[in-house]
């Protein structure tokens, strides 16, 4: 292979050469044809280097973090040094005499060879790349040689540390793998001998990549331009970067945000209720339909003009000039006086946040108030300072403190009292605990949980909040968390652990406090508040969770709005919605202060609409956000119908039969929950598309009456064990019917300590 003479003159301080190959180096023009080699060094070595290309003028957000790893004696020239084949002499020579002379054979080896290896990985990226590019077909490589190359380009190909280096000059993480095994040809190609013996030297790992790395952004600029392009192009599409300036009419307001920080119970959606029925425009954003009917209501019981706006309704009120809506239909098109936000930690919700991030960015209103616990406060500052908002804070305190009590219902549901709210998060379990309650107490129970529409929920809490009636015990899920004001003595958890849709997980503190602090209510019959557990063993993690400091949120949601999708999909051609969704996920640029809502349901209900044919992609778009179970085959089929039917340019009809009683069995009750989702569905879909493709919204508002009215119905009397989800499995029931299982937060950490006692003596042994 060959080589320069700069190169040769290196090899003389190497065994492997032997001192007898002097007569190399004895041509003076050989030594002086070495300057113009030796001109590719660094005048100054540097541990770290910083990359800089016209490609990353413009691209912030990402940042190259590589070292060029070198000996730490290192032999270098300089500018001044390389013209001169005496000073390149000198310098050997006098590495040799302080490595101890040609004697030294074993020691002289390996620091002469460290010396070369330090002159490799000196040399500038770009005049490598160019003298791979320009130089001759490499010579055969070795067996050997060839395998560690294969495993340390493998390695570098896998890495994910070099695949998000790449991010910055726009090679894709999907086009990297391409690009990293199209590198490794060429440089297979025309490999150099001392780049090869320095990589193998380094093996498979760090070292090499970050020694490969700037090589490859050099290749890559130079072989890939219109990947790149194409690349860049598609991420300044999908840049949600800088989002307060979606909203330039709401930067151009000096809006005043006070932020109303406290727990449950304390009084802060109250006093900004107060401000808000004062104003003369308002808008309350609430997280759910059933608050923002609460608060519809309340408004307008007290004398205040307030209308009602939800996915599914729309109700205006003669000369109002307030609303009450849900956060996903507020406007940030029109003006206010005065917007409440409540609930707003749930800025940080994995699926909903961005709903949130948008009211709290865009909304038009002189004064902003955000209600909320102290999760997100100093990222509301941090958000206030970019936007230039005044911020005012007022913090509160429970009216009453939390007292929780410490002997607990030892595990026999028997021991509830009236006025307790049974906490279990999954329906199985809701109707397990009304089932046993109503079994073996003389108490009547009202159930909540999230499936139930809004009104069914309302009808079972006046239920429960009423006096003189049966009904004193509350089965609920942790939909009870917020958007009712119910009258709670104490709030028992059934369990401490739930189901995420992957695995048994313990409940998150900040959703135990919210669920326990909705014990005892300012103005109740019961204005202290107490909390226990149904197992001794999950007290002391409700102590714990109870006494732990809010976690501090680092990130909030975001979510592109129809336009910036549409100009992303203009990069791309040949793909499903669905499959647009994930490049958008994968490719998108964010501040450091937010995430990508995660949408995976919808992904799901894009891949069930593509067998639906003449959807734009807006009506696509639109489609996906309908409210519905993708869990649930018939709310699906309903749905797909709809879309079917709306690409028809037809009118779209219900086409489900109505119920004619009360559910008499879990089968039934399902069914009943699934119609009235159908029928909202419906409801929501004539708000979001033409009225008159949507024509039967009146039909859709009295059946889903109906239907919440037989649910209520329904509940009231059920005494059925709800339908088993695995029916493969069975129950170990004792001969009561009920038995309550220990807890999952114990058992889990038995399991643990069983594991780690287990290696232990496997050490020992």
């Amino acid at each position: 292979m060959a080589r320069n003479p700069a190169t040769r003159l290196l090899r003389i301080c190497s065994s492997q050469f032997k001192l007898s190959k002097r007569r190399y180096v004895s041509s003076s023009n050989r030594l002086a044809s070495s300057s113009n080699q030796f001109s590719s060094l660094s005048t100054q070595m540097h541990q770290s280097r910083c990359f800089s290309h016209p490609y990353l003028n413009k691209f912030p957000s990402f940042s190259l973090d590589f070292r060029v790893h070198n000996s730490n004696n290192r032999w270098y020239s300089t500018p001044g040094e390389i013209g001169s084949p005496s000073s390149c002499l000198e310098s050997t020579e006098s590495i040799l005499s302080e490595r101890g002379g040609d004697n030294k054979t074993e020691d002289h080896e390996s620091a002469s060879t460290s010396e070369v290896f330090s002159h490799v990985a000196a040399l500038d990226p770009a005049q490598i790349y160019r003298s791979l590019r320009d130089g001759p077909i490499a010579s055969k490589l070795g067996h050997q040689e060839k395998e560690t190359l294969r495993e340390i380009f493998g390695s570098f190909a896998r890495s994910g540390w070099a695949s998000n280096q790449a991010l910055a000059i726009y090679i894709s993480a999907s086009f990297f793998p391409t690009a990293a095994s199209k590198f490794q040809h060429f440089f297979f190609k025309k490999s150099d001998r001392d780049i090869v013996d320095y990589l193998v030297s380094l093996g498979p790992g760090n070292e090499a990549d970050r020694f490969l790395f700037p090589v490859f952004v050099e290749y890559c600029l130079e072989e890939f331009p219109d990947e790149i392009k194409k690349f860049r192009a598609m991420i300044s599409s999908a840049d949600l970067t800088k989002p307060e300036t979606w909203f330039p009419f709401a930067r151009a307001i000096k809006r005043k945000i006070i932020y109303h920080c406290g727990p449950t119970n304390s009084g802060k959606t109250y006093n900004a209720l107060q401000r808000f029925m004062e104003a003369k425009k308002g808008i309350y954003c609430s997280p759910l339909r059933l608050l923002a009917m609460e608060v519809f209501d309340k408004v307008n019981s007290l004398g205040v003009y307030c209308s009602l706006l939800t996915g599914q309704e729309k109700k205006h009120v003669p000369f109002g000039n307030h609303t009450a809506c849900t956060v996903e239909m507020v406007s940030t098109e029109e003006l206010y006086d005065v917007a409440i936000i409540d609930e707003i930690q749930m800025m940080s919700d994995v699926y909903r946040g961005y709903a949130w991030t948008r009211a709290f960015l865009g909304l038009q209103a002189d004064e902003i108030h955000l209600c909320g616990d102290p999760s997100v406060l100093n990222i509301v500052r941090k958000i206030c300072a970019e936007t230039g908002d005044e911020l005012i804070e007022n913090h509160y305190g429970r009216f009453k403190p939390l007292v929780v009590e410490a002997k607990t219902l030892l595990g026999d549901i028997r021991n509830v009292r009236s006025g307790d709210c049974v906490v279990a998060f999954s329906r199985r379990e809701i109707f397990e605990v009304k089932v046993a309650i109503e079994k073996h107490t003389s108490h009547k129970c009202c159930v909540i949980y999230g499936a139930l529409p809004p009104e069914t929920r309302r009808h079972q809490a006046n239920l429960f909040n009423e006096q003189g009636n049966e009904y004193d015990i509350l089965v609920a899920s942790d939909a009870v968390g917020m958007g009712l004001n119910l009258n709670i003595r104490r709030v028992v958890f059934y369990s401490l652990s739930k189901y995420n849709g992957d695995k048994i997980v313990p409940v998150p503190a900040s959703q135990v406090k919210q669920i326990a602090g909705r014990a005892g209510r300012r103005g109740s019959i019961y204005p202290d508040g107490l909390t226990t557990t149904l197992q001794q063993d999950d007290l002391d993690y409700l102590i714990e969770c109870l006494q732990k400091p809010f976690d501090e949120v680092k990130k909030i949601g975001l979510f592109p709005y129809f336009e910036q999708v549409e100009l992303f999909a203009g990069q791309i051609s040949d793909i499903t919605f669905a499959q647009l969704l994930q490049k958008f996920g994968e490719n998108c640029r964010l501040d450091g202060s937010y995430f990508l809502c995660k949408h995976e349901h919808i992904k799901k209900v894009a891949n069930m609409l593509e067998k639906v044919q003449g959807l734009s992609l807006e009506d696509r778009f639109n489609f996906c956000f309908a409210p519905v179970n993708i869990r649930d085959p018939k709310a699906m089929y309903h749905l797909a119908r709809f879309a079917q039917s709306y690409s028809q340019n037809v009118p779209v009809s219900l086409a489900m039969g109505m119920p004619t009683a009360s559910a008499r069995n879990d089968t039934e009750l399902l069914d009943l929950e699934t119609k009235h989702q159908v029928v909202s569905m419906y409801l929501w879909l004539a708000n979001h598309f033409k009225e008159e493709t949507f024509p039967y919204v009146k039909k859709a508002e009295t059946m889903a009456t109906d239907i919440a009215e037989l649910l209520g119905e329904s509940l009231i009397k059920a005494s059925w064990k709800p339908e088993s989800r695995n029916p493969g499995k069975k129950r170990n029931d004792n001969a009561d019917g009920y038995q309550r299982p220990r807890s999952l937060v114990k058992l889990q950490e038995k399991k643990r300590q069983e594991k780690d006692s287990e290696s232990v003596e496997k050490v020992s042994a």
